[in-house]
């Protein structure tokens, strides 16, 4: 912190510094995390083991893509929770298979006031 409150050039010697001792110690877990991926890909070319080969070729082709668990609920409210979003989706589903079901008896009702 000492670095940002006195801007001297020699803390801001230290901070440049230390920022590319970060960036190379992380750009050394990169490429080390990259190296297993692929010698794990090759590995997996080697056995035949092709759906697990595909796969992580896909993930290198597509990235990290972070999952997204949040829904409206009724009132038009962001919703987190896994059991309230699951008792949400089957309370909407079950209106949507009673409407069909609703339809159908409606048409046949009508069929049976115009057979009377």
């Amino acid at each position: 912190m000492q670095w940002l409150q006195d801007p001297s050039q020699n803390n801001v010697d230290n901070l440049n510094s230390v920022r590319r001792e970060v960036s190379r110690h992380f750009r050394g877990e990169k490429k080390a995390y990259v190296r297993a991926r692929i010698e794990e890909l090759e590995t997996n070319s080697k056995n035949q083991n092709i759906r697990d080969l595909y796969r992580g070729i896909n993930d290198f082709k597509k990235g990290y893509q972070p999952g997204c668990n949040i829904v409206k609920d009724e009132k038009g409210e962001l919703v987190a929770d896994s059991h309230i979003i699951v008792a949400s989706w089957r309370k909407y589903f079950s209106q949507l298979y009673n409407v069909h079901t609703l339809y159908l008896l409606c048409i046949y009702f009508s069929c049976m006031e115009l057979l009377f």
